[in-house]
Parts: C-alpha cells; sequence; structure tokens
C-alpha cells in the first residue's frame, strides 16, 4: 500500500484513511522528525468535516505515544497552519483535510518547521518507517517521557494580521462590496472577518459547516451561487473558496468565472509593474493554456512548466529564484505572503488589482485570449501505467501531427484519468478529445 499521494495522505475517512493508519502515520513521522527535532512541539489543524474528530485525535495519540507535544488550533485554512506552524516555532505542522474533496474524504498533510510541505524524499522515509513495526514499537515512550497536548483558540488572530499585512498597507476595502462562499470549510469564521476588517462590505454564502456539507453544491468547484449573488447584490467581485481556502474561484462583477490562466497572467504583470516580481517570470503547471506562455512571452517575461501539483509549483518557483506561480485550478501562490496556495492572500491582491487601476474585474482580469482546451475525467477501477497501454503512443502522436497539445495523467487523489488537449482549432480538438475518451475508456473498461 502506498501512503502518499500528490498532496499527502488522502482518501476515505474510515476505510484508507482509519484511526489506525492515521495514528501510524503520525507515529512514523514523528518518528522522523525527532532526531532534527528542535522545539519537540508539532501543530494539528483541521477544516470542518466530521471525521476530523476522529483523525486529530489518532495524530494526537501517535504523537503524544512517541513523546511530541501537540499543539491544537482547530478549523483553520491549511494556508493558515503552514504559516503558523514557523510562527509559532514548531517541528511540524499537520493539516487534516481533504481539500475541494466532499465529506467522505480526508486527508493529513505536512509542513516542515518553515511551513513548507515535505519534500518527496520526506514522504518515502516516513512510509519506510510506517511499514516497519519494530521501529514503530522501539519509538514509543513511558512514563514522564509521554507528551502532552493542548488546545489553543486564539491562533485566528495571527492568521488575520499576516493577511491584513500582505495587503497594501495604504489600500482601504471601503466602498467595495464582496460575495464570499466559504465552501462550509475553513476559512467560515476568517474570511469574513479579514475582508470585512479593510472596509469591505461581505456578502457571505456557505458559512454554517456541520460536518458534511464542506464543498457541497458551493465552493471554489460550484461557484454558480456566487456567480447568481454577485449579480443580484452588484458586487464588485465575487470569491469562492474550497474546503480547506487554499485555493479560489473569481468571478467577475457579470457573474462570469475568471479563468485561472488568466487571473495568473493579470497577476504575474500587475507584480512585473509593481516591480515586486522576482526572477523575471511566474510558475505554472503542464495544464496551462498556451494563451498564458504566449502572452507572458509579449512582455518579455518566462512561464516556467512544472509537474501538476502546487508542491511542484513552489519547488520549480524555489529553483528558478521566482515569488509568483500557481494552477490553473486556483491554487496561487505568492511566496512574499505564504508558503503554500492561499486563497484569501489571492484574493487580497486581486482587489489590490482592481483598486490600482481602477477597472472592472471583467477587464483587468482577463488581459489575453485562451486558446480552446477540454479537460474530461474518466473514472477508472485501476491505474493501470500509461506506457502498457497498447495503442497510446500512436494515438498520441497523431494528436502531436494535428498540433493539438495533449496532457494524460492519473489523478493523485482520486481514481481518475485526466485528459487534456489544446489546440488553436476547437472543432478538431473537440472531435479528437471524442475519439480519444473513447479509446481509453476500452483500453481501461472505464
Amino acid at each position: 500500500m502506498k501512503l502518499f499521494g500528490t498532496d499527502g495522505v488522502r482518501g476515505e475517512a474510515g476505510t484508507f484513511l482509519s484511526a489506525e493508519v492515521a495514528m501510524k502515520v503520525a507515529m512514523a513521522a514523528g518518528t522522523y522528525l525527532k532526531s532534527s527535532s528542535v522545539t519537540n512541539k508539532i501543530l494539528i489543524g483541521k477544516d470542518t468535516r466530521r471525521s476530523g474528530y476522529m483523525i486529530e485525535n489518532a495524530i494526537v495519540s501517535g504523537l503524544t505515544a512517541i513523546g511530541y507535544d501537540v499543539v491544537q488550533v482547530g478549523p483553520m485554512p491549511t494556508p493558515a497552519i503552514a504559516f503558523i506552524t514557523e510562527n509559532m516555532r514548531c517541528d511540524a505542522g499537520i493539516m487534516i483535510s481533504a481539500s475541494h474533496n466532499s465529506f467522505e474524504d480526508n486527508g493529513i498533510k505536512f509542513f516542515d518547521g518553515h511551513g513548507n510541505k515535505f519534500a518527496k524524499e520526506v514522504e518515502e522515509q516516513i512510509e519506510k518507517i510506517y511499514f516497519d513495526a519494530q521501529q514503530l514499537q522501539d519509538a514509543q515512550v513511558t512514563a514522564k517521557a509521554i507528551g502532552k497536548a493542548k488546545r489553543i483558540d486564539d491562533v485566528i488572530g495571527r492568521y488575520i494580521v499576516q493577511l491584513k499585512n500582505s495587503f497594501p498597507v495604504e489600500m482601504t476595502l471601503q466602498g467595495i462590496r464582496i460575495v464570499l462562499d466559504a465552501a462550509n470549510g475553513a476559512a467560515y469564521k476568517v474570511g469574513p472577518t479579514v475582508f470585512e476588517e479593510l472596509g469591505a462590505e461581505v456578502i457571505v454564502l456557505h458559512n454554517k459547516p456541520d460536518g458534511f456539507n464542506i464543498n457541497e453544491g458551493c465552493g471554489a468547484l460550484h461557484p454558480k451561487d456566487v456567480s447568481d449573488a454577485v449579480v443580484k447584490y452588484r458586487a464588485d467581485l465575487g470569491i469562492a473558496l474550497d474546503g480547506d481556502a487554499d485555493r479560489l474561484v473569481v468571478i467577475d462583477e457579470c457573474g462570469d468565472v475568471v479563468d485561472g490562466d488568466q487571473l495568473l497572467g493579470a497577476l504575474g504583470l500587475h507584480l512585473h509593474k509593481q516591480g515586486t516580481l522576482k526572477g523575471n517570470g511566474i510558475v505554472s503547471t503542464v495544464m496551462s493554456n498556451q494563451g498564458l506562455e504566449d502572452f507572458m512571452s509579449e512582455h518579455s517575461l518566462s512561464l516556467f512548466r512544472s509537474d501538476v501539483g502546487d508542491k511542484h509549483v513552489l519547488e520549480l518557483m524555489h529553483e528558478k529564484g521566482i515569488n509568483f506561480g500557481g494552477e490553473q485550478s486556483g491554487h496561487v501562490i505568492i511566496n512574499d505572503f505564504a508558503k503554500t496556495g492561499d486563497g484569501l492572500v489571492t484574493a487580497l491582491q486581486v482587489l489590490a488589482l482592481l483598486i490600482s487601476t481602477k477597472e472592472k474585474a471583467s477587464k483587468v482580469l482577463r488581459p489575453f485570449k485562451l486558446y480552446p482546451q477540454k479537460l474530461v475525467n474518466i473514472k477508472v477501477g485501476v491505474k493501470k501505467p500509461l506506457q502498457e497501454i497498447e495503442g497510446l503512443s500512436e494515438v498520441l502522436a497523431e494528436l502531436d501531427a494535428l498540433h493539438i497539445r495533449h496532457l494524460v495523467r492519473y489523478s493523485g487523489t482520486e481514481n481518475k484519468l485526466r485528459v487534456l488537449l489544446e489546440a488553436k482549432d476547437n472543432k478538431l480538438m473537440q472531435s479528437e478529445m471524442e475519439k480519444l475518451v473513447t479509446f481509453f475508456q476500452k483500453a481501461l473498461h472505464a
């Protein structure tokens, strides 16, 4: 069994991610961290899923059993955990969340003492310890060496200050009307508070979590309610977060969703004009539209492409000395203010852009035209290695001959095959997508 996917350990709570698995993962991670421990403290946060209680208690048991002290901060956004981990000088931080997935799933994400996600090599070491029963047994302590746990309820204030510090001090949101969808998730308190404290009028949707309604028909994956409310209340901007608030979808004043690549282009150019963009470029993923790359080139900026996953985006940002990047899906990393994707930091930068340009969102957030692009998710029972699918290389070679950009990959968090096609000729691209989907359905018995 493989534990780690593209973003921590994730699966259905109670089956793949049981209390036993959560406890053993915590023990394995704590055992690995012990050799370089500085403060002997690990921070734990979570989103609003009912299963978070079970998993949190299991993690606390696992960490205290090997002698770690635990700080529990309750429901908080994922980027808040990254920030507070470093701010409170903890050896590591753990976020219990399955991000945009429905309530049945949950996950465990790890951050090191500087608020960065664990490297792949670290995850591999933790997996080795997890499957070594003797090492886990030897790591357990007794008597006075057993760790303690305490809950802190006031850390939300630290994160709010951090968010407000990311917004230009000379600006205010006075006179701006925002519709905010908290997805019944981790930002249901902090989101409305920070915008209101900066002076905005905030219409809040889906901020009443019950343990089961996280991401349910709302948030970044389902922005219709925000779109309708923006039009109804004549708002200047709509913001839809996902369950752990590390990503967002932006809706303009007309109620239309802003494409994630166009958002990256608009913000990247804005930072460049302000003189705060480092590395003379931005980082996105192989999923990003060719239109974004062309737009960057037109302004003498580079687009560097990483593998899918905000962790990979951040790694390439560090490698290239760049402080801005993100994913088409809405994970945006502004490294001057956050160590991971942060929907609220990004929203504040979008608002700063609108204020500084005095333009409507519908204009300033669509600085270039997108190439026609289509993404199809195909449910699969088994993730058969792509190189073992007979005839696939010939099919992809035909797409290359037609100048159709393609990307075929399995989801790291779900049993799905993701197929992306992009071309200048939309009709041709749509036709080839139908053929490709049929091919995979037969090849994988999907």
